[in-house]
């Protein structure tokens, strides 16, 4: 799996406003479960933003979960189109619409909840794990010790109990959300009663809710730029996500 590279550490000297906000996006967003590798100083080649997906095909009858919103014969061309598991793609697809319902100007896309998805777990396959029938990553998905060591240092947030660490925090479950980001989107996106972040349908709408709060307008150049952006702030990371969404959109069709 191909890791997008965790960036961290304060410019020294006095910081503006403007520059203190945009590091608190970047110390509240979630990082990726593998350590960052190679130099990130330049601009990658590549995608640069993802134009926005086709809209998925509404299910029927939908249910109360986001999952059930998606059609199911959609669901299954798409991934067979694309590799993207069934159970991770419907989350991605349900938690879009659910965004479109809620929030429009935000036009987040299920390509770009995938690409995201792909980069930060490969859709909840990092390590040997795999989304089970209600979509919870079977074993849970814990990143690496946000230690300071190379990536941005948050200590321990949670008392170890979303994480499972009572000194350092780490990114959790198919989406990689640090506590903090948890606390502030946790949401039971599966209708099933539960808010966990291991399970792809919280995990996809927290991450949609934070994409959403961090920009709208998200079908262009800028608004998608600023909110990968916020996700995780290394040209490398949005230049990885924006090739996955489009390699995604394009294989959809």
């Amino acid at each position: 799996m191909r890791s997008p590279r965790i960036v961290a550490g304060i410019v020294g000297g006095a910081l503006g406003l403007a520059v203190v906000i945009a590091l608190m996006l970047v110390l509240l967003a979630p990082r990726s479960v593998l350590p960052p590798s190679g130099d990130q100083t330049e601009e990658p080649a590549g995608p640069t933003w993802a134009p926005p997906a086709s809209v998925p095909v509404a299910a029927a009858d939908p249910g109360d979960g986001i999952q059930t919103r998606v059609d199911g014969d959609w669901a299954e061309q798409t991934a067979a189109a694309t590799g993207i598991p069934v159970r991770a793609l419907v989350a991605y697809a349900g938690a879009a619409m659910f965004k479109a319902d809620q929030m429009p100007e935000c036009r987040i896309s299920w390509s770009t909840l995938a690409g995201v998805g792909a980069i930060e777990s490969d859709h909840g396959r990092h390590a040997g794990s795999s989304l089970d029938a209600g979509g919870n990553a079977v074993p849970p998905i814990f990143g690496i010790a946000l230690d300071g060591g190379n990536t941005a240092e948050i200590t321990d947030t949670d008392d170890g109990k979303i994480d499972g660490d009572t000194e350092y925090d780490r990114a959790v479950g198919p989406m990689q959300l640090i506590p903090q980001t948890w606390r502030n989107w946790h949401v039971d996106g599966g209708g099933d009663g539960v808010e966990d972040p291991q399970n792809i349908d919280d995990a996809a709408v927290a991450a949609a809710n934070y994409l959403c709060r961090s920009s709208t307008a998200m079908d262009t150049e800028d608004g998608w730029r600023a909110a990968i952006s916020a996700y995780n702030s290394s040209d490398t990371y949005l230049a990885n996500v924006a090739a996955a969404a489009v390699s995604y959109t394009e294989l959809a069709g």
